[in-house]
């Protein structure tokens, strides 16, 4: 992975910012949709499109890609904000999200956008997914090739097929497994620890012979030293918790979890694109 320099992560913090905005216009035209998260993941969806995945979009279903898997599905206007900046479709196209006829879906669906590793929906599916892309490669002899990353909430570990998926990894040691949990600390109901407490969670999966690690998920060079260490680690999966501000970006929208499930309305959003635009001019100075 290249060396991430000043000027680089200016980079990165110039176009986190543009996905933002994106991620705001979609759901104002769309009038529904997911908000705290998909801000929230904004950094994290930045670094892996624009500096960490091999990839290319031109060639979108290269057989030798790393994979990167959203399981929590819901917050998919980070991902279809990315990849269109990162050029696997037009950025207008952005603006038909939840639409009659879009291949922008409320939820990910792979019969739409092909090149989409999984559809995704039902919390908890995508590590199970990953695994089983992981073990696929294991039997290729691809596993020290290229990297399965799967991106989820906290909120999702809920629920029980997580954790099938956790114990099925581990036993097997699937070293080019990576996981980034969003920790972001709310789901749709309130704050998880209220809702279905998770810690001690870094324990959790430690004990089930994962290599555990926790990050700022806003800092882009912290967030990519971490990585590099998990794709250097042999011994099995890494799994690495980053603690991430739901609505970044907008204040008003932060860590209220109220924004979990809905999307901005036009003076709401008018004034989210305000703030966002104001930051981005500071960050080009």
């Amino acid at each position: 992975m290249a060396y991430l320099s000043s000027e680089k992560i200016n980079e990165l913090e110039i176009k986190a910012n543009e996905i933002r905005q994106s991620i705001i216009e979609m759901l104002i035209e769309a009038g529904s949709g997911h908000t705290a998260g998909a801000l929230g993941m904004a950094d994290i969806f930045t670094l892996f499109y624009f500096h960490i995945l091999k990839h290319d979009p031109e060639n979108p279903l290269w057989v030798d890609r790393d994979r990167l898997v959203l399981s929590n599905g819901h917050i998919c206007p980070v991902l279809y904000a990315s990849m269109a900046h990162a050029g696997y479709f037009p950025i207008e196209e952005l603006k038909t999200l939840r639409k009659f006829g879009s291949r922008l879906q409320g939820h990910p669906h792979r019969e739409y956008l092909s090149f989409m590793e999984t559809s995704s929906g039902p919390l908890g599916s995508g590590l199970s997914q990953s695994v089983g892309m992981a073990l696929a490669d294991r039997i290729d002899k691809k596993d020290k090739e290229k990297f399965i990353y799967c991106l989820m909430s906290d909120g999702e570990l809920n629920e029980g097929n997580s954790w099938e998926a956790v114990m099925l990894a581990g036993k097997n040691k699937l070293q080019n497994l990576i996981v980034v949990i969003d920790r972001n600390n709310i789901q749709i109901d309130g704050n998880t620890e209220d809702v279905m407490p998770l810690e001690p969670l870094m324990a959790k999966w430690r004990a089930f012979n994962w290599k555990v690690m926790q990050v700022f998920g806003h800092d882009f060079k912290k967030l990519n030293e971490k990585i590099e260490i998990a794709q250097e680690y042999e011994n099995g999966p890494t799994v690495i918790i980053a603690h991430t501000t739901p609505g970044k970006g907008v204040k008003e929208f932060e860590d209220d979890y109220n924004w979990h499930g809905k999307a901005p309305n036009k003076e709401e959003g008018k004034m989210a694109l305000n703030e966002l635009k104001v930051e981005s001019i500071k960050l080009k100075e």
